[in-house]
């Protein structure tokens, strides 16, 4: 059993400049994903905020409507 884990150590010190550098381009790599998928969803989010806010508009005026029309219909 003790074999396996000293042939691993060996083989981990004659590379021991590789698992660095791959590990910084994967770290790298998922900042530069993760920054595109932060911009993505925040353009998304205005885009709904935007959408809330013209239905939220549009049903006042439509709730405002009927109770102006209903105002003139009293007036002669």
């Amino acid at each position: 059993m003790g074999e396996p884990v000293t042939t691993l150590a060996a083989a981990s010190a004659s590379s021991s400049a590789a698992p660095g550098t791959l590990a910084f381009i994967v770290v790298f790599g998922m900042a530069v994903v993760l920054t595109v998928l932060f911009r993505s969803m925040s353009k998304h989010l205005r885009k709904v905020r935007a959408a809330a806010e013209r239905d939220q508009e549009r049903s006042a005026a439509d709730s405002s409507a009927p109770m102006e029309s209903a105002d003139r219909r009293g007036q002669p």
